[in-house]
């Protein structure tokens, strides 16, 4: 198991692709810290991994205070030791046209998908630098790379991501730490969902109409799984990733080629 003896934080792993990336390192051998603010996904997806035969803890924290993001971290030290893997995948869309987002809209998508980033890099970094090693892992999305209509404000933070993982790789990297980013597509889970049904009503499409739609830009022709997304996050926090930081790296079935 390519992760044995590793530990690592998922946040927004109570569902959707963040449970698939906790599913999947615990697979790989790594103990998991679950965090996500519903107590009652986190908890079962603790059972799912204790299921596989690795240790997993439940932290119901928000990603967007600081506060309690570095008490996570610290938990996560006493309760395991060490910090080898922090995936910062907590995220929130937000379906509107440009000129209907308010300074509310705005402040919250920012501080859930960039500051929600920022404080849990940070805290994890560190920790990371002690220990002269660790992987950092970002959720930016294709959004990151080409902006999308309906979605400017979650593009903007997805920008955001890509900009900061960059930069924080560079700092990062004289202490042994890698700073990279995963850049999701169209994943079936309940974001898509809320996503397919409210740029529906701009598109005058019926539900599952505007996922349908947006399908046909995929090159593969499927919906993309969590599944797909936790292979790539798996390679990340393995050794077979150690040359690689500063990369924001989209797993999109092809929607985007660069």
């Amino acid at each position: 198991m390519k992760l044995k003896g590793k530990v690592a934080i998922i946040t927004g792993a109570g569902r959707g692709i963040g449970r698939g990336i906790a599913l999947r390192l615990a697979q790989d051998g790594a103990d998991v810290v679950v965090n996500d603010i519903n107590s009652e996904t986190v908890n079962k997806v603790v059972k799912e991994i204790e299921a596989l035969g690795r240790k997993a803890i439940a932290i119901v924290a928000d990603v967007s205070n600081g506060t309690a993001v570095y008490a996570m971290v610290e938990q996560a030290v006493a309760e395991f030791g060490k910090l080898d893997i922090m995936v910062a995948n907590a995220g929130i869309a937000q379906v509107k046209q440009a000129i209907e987002i308010t300074e509310e809209d705005w402040d919250r998508i920012f501080s859930v998908n960039a500051k929600g980033i920022f404080l849990c890099d940070q805290a994890a970094a560190k920790q990371m630098i002690k220990q002269k090693s660790g992987k950092i892992i970002n959720c930016a999305s294709i959004a990151g790379h080409s902006g999308f209509s309906l979605l400017s404000s979650y593009s903007a933070t997805k920008f955001a991501v890509v900009g900061f993982t960059q930069a924080l790789a560079k700092e990062l990297g004289p202490f042994g730490i890698n700073v990279n980013a995963y850049c999701p597509g169209i994943v079936g889970t309940d974001m898509w969902d809320l996503i397919d049904e409210k740029m529906g009503i701009y598109l005058d499409l019926p539900k599952g109409e505007t996922l349908k739609k947006y399908t046909e830009l995929i090159t593969l022709g499927r919906v993309e799984t969590p599944e797909d997304v936790a292979c790539l996050v798996s390679y990340l926090a393995s050794d077979d990733a150690n040359y690689m930081t500063g990369q924001s790296i989209n797993i999109c079935g092809g929607i985007i080629m660069s």
